[in-house]
């Protein structure tokens, strides 16, 4: 792993086309990425940003409630349960994409245009994986649909381990309901789990972000409203193969990512103490 983050690194200041010796350009690569690429500071940057706020912090939230719900189960029910939620989260991602493109295919035959047309809330079939208005919903749905992974599973595991006495001295103190023993000693029993559950919930924002390519079919996708900086590697270094700034992307892609791990420490931290 970090022998690839150096190799990236490396590559990133200089000019490579996979054919050619690499030429050192120094931070040229980063001076056009933050100054002369236009693609990606009005639709790409703004995209990632905006999915990874919405399905990072959303899936986190929504794992730790559905954790939280399923603890208050009988443990058959709740096995059952956190099997159905979790299977999403192991289902390929070209299986899955096969599903929601046909959900939300542009022609009647789609499933939720099938719905609508026939209550009549609309005239003709949406174009939902083409439109720039609702390629960027859907892929919000789904990576919310899929995101009940290993962070879930931590969650909920710590929840079910956390020392019964704690309650019990929990409400000798005044606690009186489910919330207020969620607040206070559930969530602070379980900090490592919730740490390990924010961080995996930012991975999967980040990894979770080529969705518009898979459902949209098309790199970059229409009007760019589902690129995101995945995409916008995989352009630069499969498609026009230019790696030299297509590391540099990377390492732009991982910065983010690390500035997001250290922000949830520090949050989980304050919220500790």
């Amino acid at each position: 792993m970090k022998q690839r983050v150096v190799i990236a690194i490396a590559l990133s200041f200089t000019n490579f086309n996979t054919i050619q010796t690499p030429d050192f350009v120094g931070f040229m690569n980063y001076i056009n990425l933050l100054t002369r690429d236009a693609i990606f500071m009005q639709y790409v940057l703004p995209n990632t940003i905006l999915f990874a706020i919405i399905v990072g912090p959303g899936g986190y939230l929504l794992s730790f409630f559905l954790a939280w719900c399923l603890s208050q189960i009988t443990k058959g029910p709740r096995t059952v349960l956190a099997l159905l939620i979790y299977s999403p989260s192991m289902t390929s991602g070209v299986a899955m994409n096969v599903v929601w493109r046909i959900i939300f295919s542009g022609d009647e035959r789609g499933y939720l245009n099938a719905v609508l047309l026939n209550l009549g809330w609309i005239s003709e079939p949406i174009q939902f994986l083409q439109s720039t208005a609702y390629l960027m919903p859907v892929m919000i749905i789904v990576a919310l649909w899929s995101s009940m992974g290993i962070g879930f599973l931590s969650i909920l595991s710590g929840i079910l381990n956390v020392n019964k006495e704690l309650y019990e001295a929990a409400r000798l103190d005044g606690v009186k309901n489910r919330v207020q023993e969620a607040l206070y000693v559930t969530i602070p029993s379980i900090r490592p789990q919730l740490l390990f559950g924010a961080v995996m919930a930012v991975v999967n924002a980040f990894n979770s972000a080529g969705l518009g390519v898979q459902l949209s079919g098309s790199n970059p996708t229409p009007g760019y409203a589902g690129s995101v900086i995945v995409n916008h590697i995989d352009d630069y270094g499969f498609i026009r193969y230019e790696m030299g700034y297509a590391a540099a992307l990377s390492v732009f892609l991982f910065l983010m990512m690390a500035l997001a791990r250290i922000g949830i420490g520090k949050l989980l931290d304050a919220t500790g103490k």
